[in-house]
């Protein structure tokens, strides 16, 4: 027992040495890049499932946390795959031309994007659409900062959420198949489930009655 100790903590050690060398850093930045790309997909996806899940999906409890698993799953899976490779190809780039330049970055994400991310599914879906929003506010920022526009007299945000929010209702009530399937189930709970009730259970307590009544 004692040897099997010493050789794991001479493992340890070797292992903590190999981690300092300052030459192999970029391609152990790939691989924790991996690592926090799974650890945080899962973070991200599965409380977003669970909700999702269990507020407007049907069937058993065995298929909704099957659903929740597949979700999370693919998410983690997905994220971690980009960050490997964007850090890869970043890598790459910064040895052969012995410098990182900006287009390094954005050559290397819009690779790792149409590898990773171009599929056309649910879970691809809702994380190109978080990121297209702020990448609309980030680019408006910088517009602002770099001159290109002149800084607003007033807070534009008021006018952006009613240009936003009077958008978003007109496509739901009419052209609704436009718009992502969760945003059109958040808004048919939202806007016409609490159009319909019966009674005060399902008034108050339930937002529809599971009874023949």
């Amino acid at each position: 027992m004692a040897g099997g100790g010493d050789s794991l903590r001479a493992l340890l050690r070797a292992a903590n040495a190999l981690l300092q060398q300052r030459r192999y850093h970029a391609a152990l930045a790939v691989i924790k890049g991996f690592r926090n790309g799974a650890v945080y997909g899962a973070k991200i996806r599965a409380p977003h499932a669970l909700v999702m899940t269990f507020l407007f999906k049907s069937g058993s409890l065995r298929e909704k946390l099957k659903s929740i698993a597949q979700a999370t799953y693919a998410h983690s899976r997905n994220l971690a795959y980009f960050v490997f490779t964007y850090k890869g190809l970043l890598a790459a780039q910064s040895q052969l031309q012995g410098k990182k330049i900006p287009f390094h970055s954005f050559l290397a994400a819009c690779i790792g994007g149409w590898l990773v991310f171009g599929d056309n599914n649910p879970i691809n879906s809702q994380i190109i659409m978080y990121l297209l929003s702020r990448i609309l506010f980030a680019l408006s920022r910088l517009a602002v900062e770099k001159g290109y526009i002149p800084q607003p007299k007033q807070d534009p945000f008021p006018l952006v959420a009613a240009l936003v929010w009077g958008t978003v209702l007109w496509l739901f009530e009419y052209h609704r198949e436009t718009l992502q399937p969760s945003l059109q189930s958040s808004m048919t709970y939202l806007y016409e489930d609490s159009e319909v009730w019966h009674d005060l259970s399902d008034f108050l307590i339930y937002n529809k009655r599971t009874d023949s009544k």
